[in-house]
Parts: structure tokens; sequence; C-alpha cells
């Protein structure tokens, strides 16, 4: 039986690795302007667009672990660059991996906080 267990987590990691995630009604993000050094919070609702400097920044969801929603957030955001109209980022973002899916822009960053639960 344990066997089974082990032949099916290493067969099937995502499985073994799945969790129960909630969508959340908005999120929590931080902007950087990387020249004046200055970060700007950024609250949004699930479906909202707002404007940072040259950056329309939109939040498609907000999704948390259902047993810890205060351990990461994963966000789908779209930011585009308002002034050559250049899709910036089009994915989702993790709060506790912000590397590892990055806007890529010279001057700002942009990271997911957290999901606003409430």
């Amino acid at each position: 039986m344990i066997r089974a267990a082990l032949a099916f987590a290493l067969l099937f990691p995502a499985a073994a690795l799945a969790q129960e995630v909630t969508a959340a009604p908005g999120a929590v993000l931080r902007a950087l302007d990387r020249i004046s050094g200055l970060t700007t919070d950024i609250e949004l609702a699930a479906g909202e667009t707002t404007v940072y400097r040259r950056l329309s920044i939109t939040l498609a969801e907000c999704r948390y672990p259902s047993e810890d929603p205060t351990s990461k957030a994963f966000a789908r955001l779209v930011i585009i660059d308002t002034n050559s109209a250049v899709e910036k980022f089009n994915g989702w973002m993790i709060s506790d991996s912000p590397a590892l899916s990055a806007m890529d822009d010279s001057r700002y960053d942009v990271w997911v906080l957290h999901c606003k639960i409430n």
C-alpha cells in the first residue's frame, strides 16, 4: 500500500501537491518606482483596472489556499504600458515567489502582497 502511494506521488506530483483554493473579491499589490525608490500599495477588486504612473493594471482574480488564507496569494494580472501599448505582463503572480513570474520593465516593479478576503 505504501509503495502504491509513493508511486502515485512520483508519477503524478501535481495531484500530490494540489490544494483547495478560494477566490477572493480583490487583492493588494505593491508597485515600486526603481528610480525614486518609492513604493505604493494598490488595492483592486476582481475585474478592476487602475493606472499607476504609465502602467495600466487589471486584476482578473485572486485566489488563496482555503485552509490558510494568510499563507500566499495567486493573482491573475494584465499589465500594459500605456505609453507604448505594450503588454508588460499577462499571467499569474504568486505572493511568496514574486521572481517566479515577474513583470519585465526597466523602471517599475509590481508584485502581489495578498488577497483581500473581506
